[in-house]
């Protein structure tokens, strides 16, 4: 069984089992999150696109880790006028583990 699923303005092919990092979400480690926003579903060989989203299709899955991305480093710089920036950055990220992808 497979589905896709759009969280945080990304979508994600995911299986039961499946452990992903997502944007940030609410919840504490050891929680439960339901994503509701399911745009296909494959289930036994038979496929099932939404339009927008497949009705009264869920997706639950198990928190596993809120953290923090590695750093990247921006930087700017304009040639001839002694400008230059350098910041850093490090997103947020909730990691998940499927559960259940419900019809």
């Amino acid at each position: 069984m497979l589905a896709v699923i759009k969280t945080g303005g990304k979508q994600y092919l995911i299986a039961p089992k499946n452990r992903i990092k997502v944007e940030k979400l609410e919840g504490k480690e050891g929680g439960e999150v339901v994503f509701n926003e399911v745009l296909l579903l494959e289930k036994n060989n038979h496929l099932e696109i939404g339009a927008p989203l497949v009705a009264g299709a869920k997706v639950f899955a198990k928190i596993l880790d809120q953290g923090r991305a590695k750093k990247i480093i921006i930087g700017k710089f304009k040639a001839k006028k002694r400008y230059h920036l350098k910041k850093g950055h490090r997103q947020f990220f909730t990691q998940v583990e499927i559960t259940k992808i419900e019809a």
